[in-house]
Order: structure tokens, then sequence, then C-alpha cells
């Protein structure tokens, strides 16, 4: 990727990032998140990781927020618009960020990154064929191929099938009691 594109996909992330928490308007907030997911998910793809890329969009801009802006629908939004800002929450979130950069500055300038790129390291696949169980990713990694679909499904379901399922019950849980807090009673 030219690093022009580099710059200009991450300041769309980094900008519409700054509005999620900018602006005073709930919905134009979660479209902000929107366009900011969108710009991840080009930095993503230019990275060549187009599972990751493409996953980021069905998901968090797709589904995800669907539900956020459902759930700001639901909500009484024209009583948060006349709220008065915190000054002091302002502050302190203000001078968060500045200690939260300088940290972020020190351990960058404490490390040379860049000097390998993933294409200079090798991927060993007789040892990752040696290793797994399923036939069809045997096959594929004994090929040269590296499946990274199948290997991040068989990662989810077969070691993290708990932790999943669990994910699953909170959001369920979280949505149910979104509708329950969200009905208003009737006079």
């Amino acid at each position: 990727m030219p690093s022009a594109l580099f710059y200009f996909f991450s300041a769309i992330t980094l900008i519409f990032g700054v509005m999620v928490v900018v602006c005073r308007n709930p919905v134009a907030s979660a479209l902000s998140l929107v366009v900011s997911f969108a710009g991840l998910a080009a930095l993503f793809i230019s990275l060549d990781a187009y599972f990751i890329g493409t996953i980021q969009i069905l998901v968090y801009a797709g589904a995800v927020m669907v539900l956020f802006l459902f759930i700001i629908m639901l909500l009484d939004i024209k009583a948060e618009e006349h709220r008065q800002p915190n000054s002091l929450a302002i502050f302190g979130g203000i001078a968060l960020a500045v200690i939260f950069v300088g940290q972020l500055g020190y351990i960058v300038s404490q490390h040379e990154f860049g000097n390998r790129t993933t294409a200079d390291v090798p991927i060993q696949f007789e040892q990752a064929a040696q290793v797994q169980k399923l036939p069809t990713i045997k096959n594929d990694l004994k090929a040269g191929v590296l499946p990274d679909t199948k290997l991040v499904g068989q990662t989810l379901f077969q070691r993290y099938g708990f932790q999943i399922q669990l994910v699953g019950a909170l959001l369920l849980a979280g949505t149910v009691g979104v509708v329950i807090l969200s009905k208003r009673e009737v006079k």
C-alpha cells in the first residue's frame, strides 16, 4: 500500500474516532463509528488481512451498528442533547489523553519497527500440518496454502466453544434488558 493511502485511511479512522466522542448527537456518533470501522477495515485489507477486514465490515459496521442504532432510537435522546457538558470530566479526559499519547510515544521511541515485514518471515507449513487434526486443513497446509478462515473457525469453535456460548448468552441478556428498560409505561 502506498504511504499516502495509509495516512489517508489512518486519518479517516482517527478523525471519525474522535467525532464519536465529540458529537453531541448519538446518531451522528454512531454513524461516525461506522466510518471509523470502514477506515480500519481498509487498513486491515492493506496489510493483506482480507478476512479480518471483511469481518470488520460485516460484523462491526453492519450488525453491531444496527444494534447500536436500534438502542439509540429506543432511548430518549432529546433529554441528552440539552444536557450541559461537565468541565471536570472534559479536563480529566484531555489529561488522560495527553498522558496516554506521551506513554505511547515513549514506547514507540524505544523500539525499532519495520525491520522485517510479514513477507520476510516464512510460514512453516510442515510443522503446522503435523499439529493439525482436521484432514482438510492438513491437506491445505501440505499444499502450501494457509487456510486462515478454516483455522479461525477451528480455533473459535473447538478451543473456545464455551466462551463463544457465554458471550452469546450475555448478548441475549443485554438485548432483553434493553427491551425491558426501554418499554414506556402506558399512562
